[in-house]
């Protein structure tokens, strides 16, 4: 018997009858689910320095838990001192089993170690039932070592669905425990 995340179990078991419930679908197909994280980190000094690519990726991959991917530049811009070519952020797709286990790190340890956490932002989707949120600071996280990091930086983390409207992805991550702000206008 294999290794099942608490998340994914919560969804199949509580989350998956809810949404039926909520918006009323026909077939358990139509239920909306999580397909992907993708984690994003641009480093604009990477053109000066290219020890700090190292870093990011060895930070990237600590924090996913799955080995980070350099990302590189598609055009040259000449302003920005960048070549066709440079590697300049990196990124991980995580997916499946850990993919719950990062949402589930991100959830309850990651996000409530945040100064001033009052909740995320609810107006970062796309249109297309995905979720974008930024994080400032990669020490939230209790993988980083605070005393082995050169510099502090950020990244965006992306939750790609299978919902059709932003409101279906909006209960979708609700109901896993994201912690949205409360506004009502």
């Amino acid at each position: 018997m294999s290794y099942i995340p608490t998340l994914r179990k919560k969804y199949e078991n509580e989350v998956v009858s809810k949404l039926k419930e909520q918006f009323s679908y026909k077939s358990t197909m139509q239920i909306p689910r999580l397909q992907k994280i993708c984690i994003n980190k641009g480093i604009g000094q990477a053109t000066q320095d290219k020890k700090l690519i190292d870093h990011a990726l060895e930070e990237l991959t600590t924090i996913a838990g799955q080995k980070a991917v350099p990302t590189i530049a598609k055009k040259s811009i000449s302003n920005f001192k960048l070549r066709e070519g440079m590697t300049i952020g990196a990124r991980v797709t995580l997916r499946n089993e850990r993919m719950y286990e990062f949402m589930e790190r991100l959830i309850a340890i990651a996000l409530p170690r945040v100064r001033d956490f009052r909740g995320i932002n609810d107006k970062s989707f796309d249109g297309r039932g995905n979720y974008t949120m930024g994080i400032t600071e990669q020490i939230i996280f209790p993988e980083i070592n605070i005393d082995k990091i050169n510099a502090i930086s950020g990244m965006d983390i992306t939750f790609v669905t299978t919902a059709q409207t932003d409101a279906e992805c909006l209960a979708l991550l609700k109901e896993l425990g994201m912690p949205f702000k409360n506004q009502r206008n």
